[in-house]
C-alpha cells in the first residue's frame, strides 16, 4: 500500500474512530443493543494500530495492523478462495464458488451476519475481530484513560491474554468446532488437513504484538505448554463429537498415510514390518499425534498424572482404531483424559517454566522418537515442531543458529508426506540429540 494513500487513509479512519468514540463514550449514550464488526480498516490509522514504526516506551507497538497487512498470511486466507485450488476444491464439493460459500468462508474471513456488521465493516481475510471480536462497543472507549483491559473483555473483547482463551480461539479454525470445520471429505477435495502448534504457529505468523520476555523470559515456554495441553484437550472434544454423529469412521480423525503412501515393494515396507497392533490391517489407526507431545508435558508436571493419561488414551486410541467402535467407551475414555488435561492446564498457566523445564522436555520428546516416527508423518511433525520450539526457548541468544540446518533437513521431511519414512526421520533427529550432547 502505498504511503501517500495509507497517510489519507488513516487520517480518514482516525476521524471515523473519533466520532465512534464520541457516540460510544458520550455520557448517556445508550449502548448498542448488538456488538457489531466494525472492520480492520477501523484499526488502520497511524495513530491507533497502523504506525509504520513501533513506538517507542509504549505498551502497545501501534504496528499491529500493519504488520498483518503486509506480512500475515491471514490478511490473504480469503484471497486463496479465488485460486485454482479452491475453484476445483467448490467444483468437486458441488458448491458455486468457494469465495463467497459459507462453509469455506467461516475461517477464510470474518463472516459476520449483515445484522452484526457496522456501516464500516468490509470483510478483508481473517481479520483483527476475527481474534479479537466484534469491536463495536469497545473500539472508541478502549482508546480513552482509565479505560481497562477487564472493561473491554466486558464489552465484547476476545482475551486473547489469557492463554487458553487465546489457543481455543485459534483452534476454532485450526482444530474446527461442530459448526465449522475440514472433514474427510474436504480433504479428499483438496483442503490440507488440519496441523497446528500455538507457539510455533505464533513464532512464524509474525507476531504483532510486543513480546513480554523481557518481564518474563521464558513466556514462550507458558505457550508451548498450555497450547499443547488445550489443542490435546480440543482434540478429543471433537473426536468426541464425530464418533458419535452420523458418519463414522470420520477418516480426517484416522492416520491419513496408513492409507495415502507411496507404495515400495513388500519387503521395503516399514509399516508392514511394524504389524497392525490390535486393529485389522488395511484400518488406519486414530491419529494420536497431538498426546504423543502433551504427554511428555503433562508427565513433566506430574509423573502420575502421565501414567494416568498414557492409559486413557491408549485405551481411547484401541477403542477408536476400530471400525465399530463402542461409543460409550470412548465417551468414558474421552472424560477421563479430559479430567487430566483440565489439571494439567491449570498447572500450566500457573507453572513458571525456565530453561531447564524446557531442556527436560526436549530430552523427553527426542529420546521418545523411536516410539513417535512409526505412528506417522503427522506424529513426526508435530514431535518437530515441538522439538525446535524448545530448543528455542533453551537457546541463549545468538546461540540458536547451530541446529538450524539440522532442524531445516528434518521439516524437509515433510514436504512429500505420503514418502514419510520413520528411519530417516529416526536419523535425523539422532542427529539433532547428538549436537545437545555436546
Amino acid at each position: 500500500m502505498p504511503r501517500a494513500f495509507l497517510a489519507v487513509f488513516s487520517l480518514v479512519v482516525f476521524a471515523l474512530i473519533t466520532a465512534i468514540t464520541v457516540a460510544v463514550a458520550a455520557p448517556g449514550a445508550q449502548a448498542p443493543m448488538t456488538r457489531a464488526y466494525t472492520g480492520p480498516g477501523s484499526c488502520a490509522a497511524a495513530a491507533c494500530h497502523g504506525s509504520i514504526r513501533p513506538v517507542a516506551g509504549g505498551r502497545i507497538l501501534q504496528t499491529e495492523y500493519t504488520t498483518w497487512i503486509a506480512q500475515d498470511r491471514h490478511a490473504r486466507a480469503a484471497d486463496v478462495l479465488s485460486n485454482p485450488v479452491s475453484v476445483r476444491m467448490a467444483k468437486i464439493l458441488g458448491l458455486p464458488a468457494a469465495h463467497n460459500a459459507p462453509k469455506c468462508l467461516a475461517c477464510h474471513s470474518v463472516d459476520a451476519p449483515d445484522a452484526q456488521q457496522g456501516r464500516t465493516f468490509m470483510s478483508e481475510g481473517v481479520s483483527c475481530e476475527a481474534c479479537h471480536g466484534p469491536a463495536s462497543a469497545w473500539l472508541g472507549p478502549h482508546t480513552t484513560k482509565g479505560w481497562t483491559h477487564a472493561q473491554s473483555v466486558q464489552a465484547g473483547m476476545n482475551d486473547t491474554k489469557d492463554l487458553v482463551k487465546r489457543t481455543e480461539t485459534c483452534l476454532a479454525c485450526h482444530l474446527g468446532t461442530a459448526d465449522k470445520f475440514v472433514d474427510h471429505e474436504m480433504i479428499a477435495a483438496g483442503h490440507p488437513d488440519l496441523v497446528f502448534d500455538l507457539e510455533a504457529f505464533s513464532a512464524a505468523m509474525p507476531r504483532h504484538w510486543r513480546p513480554v520476555t523481557d518481564a518474563d523470559p521464558f513466556a514462550p515456554m507458558r505457550s508451548f505448554t498450555v497450547g499443547q495441553l488445550v489443542h490435546l484437550r480440543s482434540s478429543l472434544d471433537r473426536l468426541a463429537r464425530r464418533v458419535s454423529g452420523p458418519t463414522w469412521p470420520e477418516y480426517a480423525e484416522l492416520d491419513c498415510f496408513a492409507c495415502h503412501h507411496s507404495l515400495t515393494r513388500a519387503d521395503d515396507s516399514w509399516r508392514q514390518t511394524l504389524g497392525y497392533e490390535d486393529r485389522r490391517p488395511g484400518h488406519p489407526a486414530l491419529n494420536i499425534a497431538r498426546w504423543l507431545t502433551a504427554r511428555h508435558v503433562v508427565a513433566a508436571q506430574d509423573a502420575k498424572a502421565g501414567t494416568d493419561l498414557t492409559e486413557a488414551m491408549t485405551a481411547l486410541s484401541r477403542e477408536a482404531s476400530r471400525p465399530r467402535p463402542n461409543t460409550e467407551q470412548v465417551a468414558i475414555q474421552v472424560a477421563r483424559a479430559r479430567s487430566l488435561l483440565d489439571a494439567a492446564v491449570a498447572r500450566a498457566v500457573a507453572a513458571k517454566p525456565d530453561a531447564s523445564v524446557a531442556a527436560r522436555l526436549l530430552r523427553a520428546i527426542v529420546a521418545d522418537v523411536e516410539d513417535i516416527a512409526p505412528r506417522g508423518e503427522r506424529a513426526a511433525e508435530q514431535a518437530a515442531m515441538a522439538m525446535e520450539t524448545l530448543y528455542l526457548a533453551t537457546a541463549q541468544a545468538g546461540e540458536a543458529s547451530p541446529l538450524r540446518g539440522a532442524f531445516d533437513e528434518l521439516f524437509q521431511q515433510f514436504q512429500s508426506p505420503s514418502a514419510y519414512d520413520p528411519r530417516r526421520f529416526i536419523s535425523q533427529v539422532k542427529k539433532i540429540e547428538a549436537s545437545l550432547g555436546r
